[in-house]
Parts: structure tokens; sequence; C-alpha cells
């Protein structure tokens, strides 16, 4: 891969502001320029970032609405009146009815729950959902991850008695839905501090709202906080504000006292005993979750994510974990399939290039197209679209890339669609067959007038040029403390120049396709290790024991206990490049091992 190196230096008032907030609160000059970066230039802001409590979340009655979907959940437990918990099929939606339904299952007992099925419901709030609920006595229905422009649906429900109470992130349209309460921050008339909750994290402020109103103590909702950070992980939120307090404290959870069902679900991941962190959650724990509702139905996730008993729990773990095995092998199929498609239809390979992606074929499974959508917006740094046929209508899932709105491009098209609803870099649509062509072509024209044209370049954004002696044991100590990463938070990227082999580096893989490094630079004696993943064309350059520059990140070797890797992105050819000057090998150390002494931290 090609990638254009994105990095802005830091002005002279940038470094002045940064070395008072590193004496301030002890931490490198560089890491304090990253936090001025992500907009925390107080001591206070950076020992808050650094130590997030759960005392600074928002008081949940800021949220519009709150107050009268309190005061309505509140009658219904009063009335015993029949509740039902009803969400979105992946893992955003399920770990949402998990967690309400867990946390008002203590106290009420006239409750149910209920997943749509992604095939032959679709998405969001169905008539089959609503008649189920009509069948079962329901008189009030808490909606998550969804809902928000279900207004027919829910107009339909107030006709049989139901009122609704809407938990959602999505954004909504001007005239809202007949709902009793509306809990979304997004909304034109919304005042909350924060707009970037995901759809269970909105189901955890009105559990918030609803203990404060009934004397229960906040401690009860924090064995909730692992399927919040599920949530804020896998919907890829921005791990700012609210967020970034609920993910801290929820991944302490998952490490700690996960739930029986959680817990089994990282038992056939394989992380028992090891210290999870968010990427554990985007490409273990959240798939096999959001598999179920993929491949069968999401009910069965939201089923193990309540289960108390742990052979129980193993046994439904074990069945989602083959529902990710089925779901891979169509990732797998249907992915090769689209991007030969997006090859024969684009020819981006011979620089004939589109702005944007739509595909279209009739036979693929709806449950896989969005992970599709993802791997072509990765392949091809393109905003992508992804159709299939479900009866008579046509079903899509949007993505795209870092900078451009794909929900706003869609939104443009609204006259030729049947629904649509989603977020930035995702979204969902439906329409006619006979309006493909029609949407691709307008679809297409927006992207490419809107569009910055430099963000389909792939690029690696720089947050610091390094040496290899700044690799300290506090460094790295204070680096693992801006953890959890994610959107708005991103791990660090850092840049070093004039590396060179110190001799020992080789090539590994099963198909020789990785390097695995042994480093020096033009500034240190210090040997780092490092892994370039799929850069073996590298390595005869490499062993010429010429300079080059590489950009990486800092890594924890899960293989030597007590060591750092540089997980190396790209290298390049140094511009005037040197040969090495002799390294001293008695000198050659590690400088940064992760068992780091933690004294004087922020």
């Amino acid at each position: 891969m090609n990638y254009k190196w994105n990095y802005v230096a830091p002005t002279e008032q940038e470094q002045t502001a940064a070395q008072h907030l590193a004496e301030g609160v002890n931490i490198s000059p560089v890491l304090a320029r990253m936090l001025i970066r992500r907009g925390i230039t107080t001591e206070d802001e950076a020992r808050r970032f650094f130590r997030p409590q759960l005392h600074d979340l928002h008081d949940p009655f800021l949220m519009t609405d709150m107050d009268l979907a309190v005061e309505r959940l509140n009658e219904a437990m009063g009335k015993k009146e029949r509740i039902l918990i009803y969400g979105d099929y992946d893992v955003d939606g399920c770990t949402a009815v998990a967690l309400v339904y867990r946390f008002l299952q203590q106290f009420y007992s006239n409750i149910d729950y209920y997943i749509p099925d992604r095939n032959d419901e679709g998405y969001g709030v169905s008539r089959k959902g609503i008649e189920y609920a009509a069948e079962s006595g329901v008189k009030l229905i808490i909606i998550l991850d969804c809902g928000i422009k279900a207004n027919d649906e829910i107009a339909y429900a107030k006709t049989l008695g139901i009122d609704f109470i809407i938990c959602d992130h999505h954004v909504p349209d001007k005239v809202l839905p007949p709902a009793v309460a509306i809990l979304n921050a997004k909304r034109e008339d919304a005042t909350y501090p924060d707009k970037n909750l995901s759809g269970c994290g909105v189901g955890f402020k009105l559990m918030q709202a609803f203990a404060l109103s009934n004397g229960i103590a906040f401690s009860k909702l924090i064995p909730l906080l692992d399927l919040v950070v599920i949530s804020i992980a896998s919907d890829i939120v921005p791990i700012i504000g609210e967020n970034r307090i609920l993910a801290f404290h929820g991944i302490k959870q998952l490490n700690n006292n996960p739930s029986t069902g959680v817990k089994a679900i990282i038992n056939v991941c394989g992380l028992s005993d090891k210290d999870i962190h968010m990427n554990d959650i985007i490409f273990k724990i959240g798939p096999r979750i959001n598999a179920s509702g993929r491949v069968q139905n999401g009910k069965e996730s939201v089923s193990l994510l309540i289960e108390h008993d742990e052979d129980t729990a193993m046994l439904m773990a074990q069945q989602i974990d083959q529902y990710n095995d089925e779901r891979k092998e169509l990732d797998k199929k249907m992915t090769e399939e689209a991007s030969q498609l997006v090859k024969t239809i684009y020819e981006l390979d011979d620089k004939k290039e589109s702005s944007a992606i739509v595909i279209y074929n009739e036979s693929w499974h709806k449950g896989v197209i969005g992970i599709v959508a993802s791997r072509l917006t990765e392949l091809y740094y393109r905003p992508a679209v992804v159709l299939t046929r479900t009866g008579d209508e046509v079903t899509g899932s949007a993505r795209s890339v870092t900078g451009f709105d794909v929900y706003k491009a869609i939104e443009q098209c609204r006259d030729l669609l049947d629904n649509f609803g989603g977020h930035t870099y995702a979204a969902g649509l439906s329409m006619k067959v006979e309006n493909i062509d029609k949407f691709t072509s307008r679809f297409t024209e927006y992207v490419a007038n809107n569009i910055n044209h430099e963000t389909t370049l792939p690029t690696l954004d720089i947050d610091a040029e390094i040496h290899f002696r700044d690799i300290t044991n506090k460094f790295h100590n204070d680096l693992k403390r801006m953890r959890p990463f994610g959107p708005d938070n991103p791990k660090p990227v850092f840049c070093t120049r004039q590396v060179y082999d110190y001799g020992t580096s080789k090539v590994v893989g099963r198909e020789q396709e990785h390097i695995k490094l042994e480093l020096v630079d033009s500034n240190s004696s210090n040997v780092m290790n490092g892994i370039a993943f799929g850069q073996s064309s590298q390595a005869r350059y490499i062993k010429t024991k010429q300079s080059f520059d590489i950009v990486y990140t800092i890594e924890e070797n899960i293989y030597k206990r007590g060591e750092v890797q540089l997980q190396i992105a790209d290298i390049k050819q140094t511009a005037t490049s040197a040969v090495a000057p002799p390294v001293d090998s008695t000198k050659a150390t590690n400088n940064a091992p992760a068992s780091a002494d933690t004294a004087d931290q922020p």
C-alpha cells in the first residue's frame, strides 16, 4: 500500500503550551501535545482524561423527555402493565435490550424482550413486532437503538393502546414519531451535553434516571457497564465525553467481573485470563454477538447476555460461535465477489477512479452486506454502498471514509428510498428495485461533488515524530493511560526517521509475508523490536543497511511479557539515505518494558 504520510509539526505556541501542561501533570511533552490536539488543554482536564470518574457522568434528566420517560415507566410498573423491551438486531441493539431487561428484571417481573428478525421483519419497528406485543397484552414498549423514524408503526401501535419510549441515537427526521418520550440527543430541540452516546448508552441513561427517581443506588448499575463498553466499541462511537467514562469503567468490568453471558463469550473467544481491550471487543466479542442477528436471530444473543447459569451460557456461547464461523465464510465469499465486481465496474486498478462505490447482487446475504461495505471502504478508501434483494425490496448498507458524511449523501436521495437511517459513517437503506440506477447515479454524483478527495487516498495520520530514546518506561505507561482508544481518541501513531536494521531482521509468516525487525535509530543505540505485517517486499532494502523511515504504533509484545514492540504500518526509504553507523552491542537494550514502574503517574 502506497500511503501518504500526514504529519503536522507543532507550532511554537503548541510546544509552549505542551511544555507547560507536561510539567503540570508530569508527562512527556510529546503526549501533552497529543492531549492539546484532542482539546485537553488544562491540568484539570488532563487529570480527568487520565482518570475518568463515574461521578462526572451527566445528570440523565438533562436529556429532553427523560422526565416523561421515567414517569411513564414508573406508571406502567405501578399499574403492573406488561412491558416489552424491543431492540435492533446488531450488537448495540442486543446489548441495549439485555441491559434494560436485566436491570428492570431485578424490580419487576411482568416484562419481556423482542428482537425483530432481520430477514422476515427488517430493521426497526415492525408490524409483526407490534402485533406480538398486542397479543401479549403489552401496554408499554421501550425501544432501543432504533425507532426514531418509525412514525407510522408507532402511530399504529397507539391505536392498539400501546405506548412507546424511544431510546435512539440515530439522526431523526424533522417530524418525530408519536411516542410518549423520545430520548435522542440528536433531536433538534435537544440540550443534552453529549451527542455521541451509543444506543445502549441511551438505555443506560434511562436506567440511571429510573434509579435516581426510585432511590436505587448507582452501584446497582455498575455491573451493566460491560454491556455498555461492548456497544461503544462495536458501534464505533467517539471515545470522548461520557463515552470515555463509560468505556473506561466498562473495560474494568469486562476484565474483572463480567456478567455470566459475557464471560462465556470471552471464553469462546480465547480471551480468558487476558487483558481485554477495545480491539478485542471490535474483532472478537462484538462479531459473535452480531453473528446471531446476521445468520439467525438476534434474540439468541440477548438470551445469552441475560443468562445467569454458567453451563447454559457456555452452550449458548458455543452456538453463536458457530454462527460466527458461518458469518466469516459468507463474509469472505461475498467480499471476494464484491471486490471483483468493483474492479469490473469501476476499473479502480487502472486508475479510472470513482469517488464512490455502489454495487448490487440480488443473491447476497442480507446479514453480511454491512461487513462487505466496510471491507470495500477499507480496500478502496471510498464511501461504499452494498445492495441486495429481499423479496420485492432492495436493502443496502453504506460505510464511509473519515471526513465524509454518508448519511447526508443518502438523505439527498430520500425520494428514491422507502426507508433509511444511520450515522455519519454508517447507514442503512431500502428501495424498490427500479430505483437502483437512479440512486447509484445521484449518490455517486453527490459524493463526487462534496467529498474532499484527499480522504480517498490511503493516509497515515502521524501524531508525533520521536526518537527511540523517547520510548521510556514512563512514556509507555503514560501512553497506556490514554486508553481506551477509538474515534476522536485514536491510538497514537508515531514516526521515527533514519532507522537501521540491527542485523537480525528476518522475513516470517506462513507465506513469508511479514518482517520481524530489530532496529536502531541514528540518535541512540537502543534496539527496538518491531513487526511489519504484509511488508516483506521491503526486506531486501532493509538488509542493505541503508536508512529508512517508519510509521508505527507502540504495542505490548504478547509473546515476551515485559517488552514493547513497534507495530509498523509503513516503511519508506529515507529521502537522503545514509549507511548505518556502527552499533555498540553492549548498549543495545529495549528501553520500555511493559511492567514498568508507575510512580508519579498523572
